[in-house]
């Protein structure tokens, strides 16, 4: 009756987290090195590292081919216009600006 109930208590491990470390391991990992990542994490970042090559090369590689094959067709289409039609003498009778 008189006696005092007790805190419970409970298991707590506090635990560090280092990011730098974490990435140190994760990029052991993708080298192939020895590394405390389990067999999965070392799977998911294989995984992750290849993904993001194959992105940036294949993304990057097509919009460049396809931006310089739209330039070279304005140029081309400029050229034809100035040099093979009757275009610009057209407009310039137009405006009044020749005689």
């Amino acid at each position: 009756m008189f006696r005092t109930i007790k805190p419970r208590r409970y298991n707590y491990i506090p635990r560090y987290y280092n990011p730098e470390k974490e990435a140190l391991e994760r990029r052991k990992a993708a080298l192939g090195l020895d590394s405390a990542l389990t067999d999965e994490e070392k799977l998911r970042t294989r995984i992750s590292t290849r993904w993001r090559k194959q992105e940036f090369n294949d993304g990057y590689s097509s919009l460049r081919k396809i931006t310089f094959i739209v330039y070279g067709l304005v140029v081309l289409l400029g050229i034809y216009v100035v040099f093979f039609t009757d275009l610009i003498d057209n407009l310039i009778r137009a405006f009044g600006v020749g005689k």
